[in-house]
């Protein structure tokens, strides 16, 4: 299925009531209607953290709803909201575990206030890349974990989306050594955002929507976003010089889906079977496009917007790999189920690390 066929098929501003049939103030678990052949269709809601329609992550969550819709052969009809057209980005989860909406998508760093050892659902500095994190979820116990931790909140997370191993991110001054990062304001999430405190600099979590102008007015000196195919869209380069890589901090990223339990548990079991295949589906994907697109809009940030490409200094890389070991370590002692969490990644990270370093690693290096 091609996305461009359905990007924009709800209307900006419409609220949550024209979707699910119920006002956001009601709980909509399981708003359903007819359709014209007098078929019972049940009808959720999808709240996002990206911008409507934004191309890669918010086209995913597009793509997503649109295989529900599909797949369920128009018993279930998904109508997806990008961040601020009915909850603000970072009220994703609070939103569907309260059952306004029946599903989020997102990424689980975002949650770390909540639940401090969720980014390891995300992303984790210098850990698995996106081949890595879909076999830990998939066979290696880690989903199950996931489920587990969210369960509590009513909540069932599912991998929905990977973006591959990101940029480093976007600098409006260079950087030489660690004594450039020393006050530095920077838009990074997660316990990407820890390291870069403890190397000396000061994270923001701020919004994708919000990035530019945050950049661009100086409310911070840096960001990260993705990668390449997402940035050329937000129009970075207009606010910052230079293009910062490797993405130590993101070197597979994992989006989620949030689907409300109760919603979930009140579909007959060919649909949960059906929105949780969707997901995987939705999960490959999304790399598979970042993967086509992403080295022909790095051409073009190079070529027509002369972006100065930059590899981050050796001492800076291997001062946040430290660092990283302390903040990921550190994760292990919130609760016990951070540490069941925090055993089986690293267990996990150990176990694949010798077999790739002569497989992938060492072909990369030779081709």
């Amino acid at each position: 299925m091609k996305r461009r066929a359905f990007v924009g098929a709800a209307g900006v501003g419409l609220a949550v009531s024209t979707l699910s049939g119920c006002s956001p103030a009601e709980n909509c678990n399981q708003a359903s209607g007819t359709d014209s052949s007098n078929k019972e269709v049940i009808k959720w809601t999808m709240v996002t953290t990206w911008p409507k329609g934004f191309q890669g992550l918010g086209e995913g969550a597009e793509y997503l709803a649109q295989l529900i819709n599909k797949l369920s052969g128009g018993r279930m009809e998904v109508k997806v909201f990008g961040a601020n057209e009915v909850v603000p980005a970072f009220e994703v989860f609070d939103t569907v575990a309260a059952g306004t909406a029946q599903m989020g998508h997102g990424a689980a760093y975002y949650w770390k206030g909540k639940l401090p050892i969720a980014p390891f659902f995300s992303a984790v500095p210098f850990g698995l890349n996106a081949q890595e994190m879909n076999s830990w979820l998939l066979k290696g116990g880690g989903l199950e974990l996931w489920q587990e931790l969210y369960a509590p909140l009513g909540l069932v997370p599912m991998p929905a989306g990977n973006t591959g191993v990101q940029m480093a991110g976007w600098f409006n001054k260079e950087i030489n050594s660690l004594d450039d990062i020393k006050g530095l304001k920077m838009r990074i999430p997660g316990l990407g955002g820890e390291v870069f405190k403890r190397a000396g600099g000061t994270p923001e979590l701020i919004p994708g929507a919000e990035l530019f102008s945050a950049l661009q007015m100086g409310r911070i000196d840096a960001t990260e976003w993705v990668g390449p195919y997402n940035d050329l869209a937000f129009g970075l380069h207009k606010a910052a010089k230079y293009y910062y890589y490797p993405g130590w901090h993101e070197p597979g990223t994992t989006l989620e889906a949030i689907i409300n339990k109760d919603a979930l548990n009140a579909l007959p079991a060919d649909l949960q079977e059906i929105v949780k295949t969707a997901c995987l589906m939705a999960n490959g994907d999304m790399l598979m496009e970042f993967t086509d697109k992403n080295n022909t809009a790095l051409k073009t940030l190079i070529n027509e917007h002369k972006v100065d490409l930059r590899p981050l200094p050796e001492d800076v890389l291997k001062r946040f790999h430290e660092l990283s070991k302390e903040v990921v370590a550190e994760q292990a002692e919130q609760d016990a189920i951070s540490r069941k969490v925090y055993d089986s990644y690293t267990q996990f990270q150990q176990q694949v690390q010798p077999w790739h370093a002569i497989s992938e690693q060492a072909f990369l290096g030779i081709r």
